[in-house]
């Protein structure tokens, strides 16, 4: 929670000390004095900072306060909030709800909830798919490379993953949309651009494109995947020279038993740690290949914010992003239980 309030006040002040008027960014050129009052005075913009920051966190907090004039900003409205009524002392509401973000400036009357909402599933299918991938892979190459040391094999595997790890995800997106999507297009029947979710021709029925999920899945995992095989290795022949696995391969276990029984288990630690914090970030940072490829998420509409300006929006996804962090990392710390009986829960 103080860490969700930290997130809160950062992103409040550094996007309200921005130049321009919040109220002309809705209204555009053509809104006249009179209509920005009225926005001013409808948005609360018309407060000080201070008491625009105490609106946001009364916006955002489940228990909240509100007041029973129609003139203030935080009067009770059903389409802003759906609030259940716990108490009236005077002229103040007492409420529980679900945390309001706001309305988007260039999709007026939209909520902010509603369009992350629409986008964070297909943010999620394309990390989920890319972490798949780099622990599926990465793991078979980091137990190779770990067996095969110094080898010819090794040191092939070492190269590829250093190469992964120092690529930019922007311009993985653009090689492979070109090769794959352009150049071998004939062969893969892949397109350089595309969504999860598309209309048909005559633009009434939404179709699934599963296809279009391939390359920048692809993409995203080679990152996490050139550090799963780094990781991966390393702990495993750090784990290799511990004395139960020789013991282990005393009683005469062969190399496939003794990983899969005894080394696999043990070595994962720093994986999860990893792949949790790649996880998040591939909610967050996923901007640069959602872009290139047209892919409807949360990255590309974060790029679409930034261009229009429109703050809600990214103050919200800001905020949807660090409470994802905050989950992740409580559901790893659980996780590591399992894995390490010497972690214990307090």
């Amino acid at each position: 929670m103080l860490t969700l309030f930290g997130v809160v006040t950062v992103i409040f002040f550094l996007f309200n000390i921005l130049p321009g008027d919040p109220a002309q960014m809705m209204l555009g050129q053509n809104g006249d004095s009179e209509q920005l009052a009225i926005v001013k005075k409808k948005y609360g913009f018309d407060k000080s900072k201070s008491i625009q920051y105490l609106y946001y966190l009364n916006d955002l907090s489940p228990l909240s306060f509100h007041s029973n004039s129609k003139t203030d900003y935080t009067f009770l409205k059903k389409n802003k909030y759906a609030a259940i009524t716990l108490f009236k002392i005077g002229n103040t509401t007492t409420v529980i709800k679900w945390p309001y973000l706001r309305e988007s400036f260039a999709k007026q009357g939209k909520k902010v909830s509603s369009i992350l909402f629409e986008t964070l599933p297909n943010t999620f299918v394309l990390a989920l798919s890319a972490i798949v991938i780099a622990l599926s892979i990465g793991l078979i190459l980091g137990v190779i490379s770990a067996l095969y040391k110094d080898s010819f094999l090794d040191k092939l595997i070492q190269i590829l993953s250093t190469l992964g790890m120092s690529v930019p995800s922007f311009f993985s997106a653009i090689l492979f949309a070109w090769f794959f999507g352009y150049v071998l297009h004939n062969y893969t029947h892949l397109e350089m651009t595309g969504s999860l979710f598309e209309l048909d021709d005559f633009g009434e029925k939404v179709n699934v494109k599963w296809k279009n999920l391939i390359l920048p899945a692809l993409v995203l995992g080679i990152r996490p995947l050139a550090v799963v095989i780094q990781l991966m290795r390393n702990s495993l022949l750090e784990v290799f020279n511990q004395d139960y696995i020789r013991t282990a391969r005393a009683k005469g276990l062969n190399e496939f038993q003794i990983i899969r029984k005894h080394a696999m288990k043990n070595a994962l630690n720093p994986v999860v740690t990893a792949i949790s914090g790649w996880f998040a970030s591939m909610l967050a940072g996923a901007v640069f290949v959602e872009y290139v490829f047209g892919w409807n998420g949360l990255g590309k509409e974060i790029v679409n914010a930034l261009n229009t300006l429109d703050l809600p929006i990214i103050m919200g996804a800001v905020l949807v992003i660090a409470l994802l962090f905050i989950i992740i990392n409580i559901v790893v710390d659980i996780i590591y239980v399992w894995l390490d009986p010497k972690v214990k829960l307090e």
